[in-house]
This record gives C-alpha cells, sequence and structure tokens, in this order.
C-alpha cells in the first residue's frame, strides 16, 4: 500500500466511524455500567471491552491486515496483536477517563491512534457527551468537528489554562503549586482530551505523569499537527516507539504551544 493522503482519508474516515460507533455504544451503557478493579491504581468497566471490540472490529473490516494494541486485554493486561502485512498498528483506549464513566461524570473520550513505523501519522479523539470530534492524518489540517485547528499562541498568564493530573499519589510536585499561583489548572479526568484541547487552543499546555501509550498517542499527534510540541518533561521526543516491545509503559508528557513549551520544561526542572 502506498502510504500518502488518500490512503489516510480512509484510514481516517474508518477511525471516525469507529470512534462514533464506541462513542454511542458508551452512552448506551453509562447508566447501566459495573465497575471492576482492574489494579490498585485502574478501574475497567463492561462497556470498556465492548467498546473497544466495536473500534477493533471495525478497522479490521477494512484493514484486515494492521496491528493493534489496546488497553482492554485479559486479566487486566494490555491487548496486542502484531501486523501481518504492513507496519501499521492502531492505538486504542475505548474509554479515556473511566473513573468519570464510571460515576457518570460526563467527561471522557474515545482515542484511536495510528503509528507508523513508531511514530503516529493519524489521530482521533471523540467526546461522545458533546459530539466533539478532534481529527489529525498525515499532512491534512487538524479539525474539531470539521473546522481546522491550532494551538494557541498565548503565553504563561493568569487567565490561561493548563491540564494536569487530577491524582498524585507520591504527592504534588512543587512545580504543580508554582504554576496553581501562575494560570488555571484543570483537570477533566482525560488525558485526551486534555491534549485535544491544547490541538484546539483551549489549553496552552498539558502535562501528564504516567500515562501509557493509548492515552497519548491520537492527541500527541493532534497537537503536533495543529503546531504544538509534545516531548518528556526533558524536552525530549517520544518517538519512535518499538510497538513489537511495547508492553504497557509509561510515558512522562508535556504538550504545549511553542510558545511556552521551553518554559514548562525549564518550571519542570527548577521544581
Amino acid at each position: 500500500m502506498t502510504f500518502d493522503n488518500k490512503n489516510l482519508s480512509r484510514f481516517l474516515e474508518v477511525a471516525v466511524a469507529a470512534a462514533r460507533q464506541a462513542g454511542r455504544c458508551a452512552l448506551d451503557e453509562i447508566d447501566s455500567v459495573k465497575t471492576h478493579e482492574k489494579s490498585p491504581s485502574e478501574l475497567v468497566t463492561d462497556a470498556d471491552p465492548k467498546c473497544q471490540r466495536i473500534i477493533i472490529d471495525t478497522i479490521t473490516q477494512s484493514f484486515p491486515g494492521h496491528g493493534f494494541v489496546a488497553e482492554e486485554g485479559k486479566d487486566g493486561k494490555l491487548f496486542k496483536q502484531s501486523p501481518s502485512g504492513e507496519d501499521f498498528w492502531w492505538v486504542i483506549d475505548p474509554i479515556d477517563g473511566t473513573n468519570n464513566f464510571s460515576q457518570r461524570v460526563m467527561s471522557f473520550a474515545v482515542s484511536i491512534g495510528l503509528i507508523h513505523q513508531g511514530s503516529p501519522v493519524l489521530g482521533v479523539i471523540f467526546d461522545p457527551s458533546t459530539d466533539s470530534m478532534f481529527t489529525a492524518a498525515g499532512n491534512l489540517p487538524p479539525q474539531y468537528n470539521g473546522t481546522n485547528i491550532s494551538v494557541s499562541d498565548k503565553d504563561i498568564q493568569f487567565f490561561q489554562t493548563i491540564g494536569i493530573e487530577s491524582i498524585f499519589t507520591e504527592g504534588v510536585p512543587s512545580w504543580i503549586t508554582y504554576l496553581m499561583k501562575t494560570l488555571r489548572c484543570r483537570s477533566l479526568g482525560t488525558t485526551a482530551l486534555h491534549l485535544a484541547y491544547v490541538a484546539k487552543g483551549s489549553f496552552v499546555a498539558a502535562v501528564m505523569d504516567k500515562p501509557k501509550l493509548w492515552d497519548i498517542a491520537a492527541g500527541a499527534f493532534l497537537v503536533e499537527s495543529a503546531g504544538g510540541i509534545v516531548t518528556n518533561w526533558k524536552g525530549n521526543s517520544l518517538w519512535p516507539v518499538d510497538m513489537q516491545k511495547y508492553s504497557g509503559q509509561t510515558f512522562n508528557t508535556l504538550a504545549a504551544n511553542k510558545i511556552v513549551h521551553k518554559k514548562f520544561v525549564d518550571i519542570i526542572a527548577a521544581k
């Protein structure tokens, strides 16, 4: 398969359809959802694997040789299926914001990324509660509900906003308390939406402590496509990722517009 915008447009079309179907399933399930502890720090609901299966089946129908890395596998582990042909890996979080979803807090998202040769080439994030669709593929313009988007051109200022974690099990880092005195800090309870709002220009930055690949693959590409920068906390690139070896490792992640990215790297290092 030739890797060009024509094929990327087809990939995007299928990913958007899969995200919408999964989002509708999540909304149908939310009032009767059953929740279980997947690990001491993670929840899973009965809806998560249902939504994930919808996404995988939808994509497989069009691209049977593609691979998958997804959050919900057996016994609390990830789901992984290597590609049988070309090096395309769909990276899926069927319900990003499961804790919100389990308590009927309407802030969660479907996140679908596509990684080729270790780097993201497509990102779809769908917020079913507000019918908000964020998309990016190749060098096609990133969009929010069909309208082109770009990252903010704002600096670190009192009325600007960043996305932060909702819980710090090892204590709140000093740079978080510093930032809380400097600008508005928000936790939506979903990494995918934090990244989507950086891409849309609503947040100047988002700082994630220990997200996994399915939390950030789609959103990172959205941010980069929209003119932002995504790195680890030291300012180093997250890509490429060896998909064959990936087994759930976490990434300290910083996503920001170009004006504030280096400033956030320096703030985190200094504190």
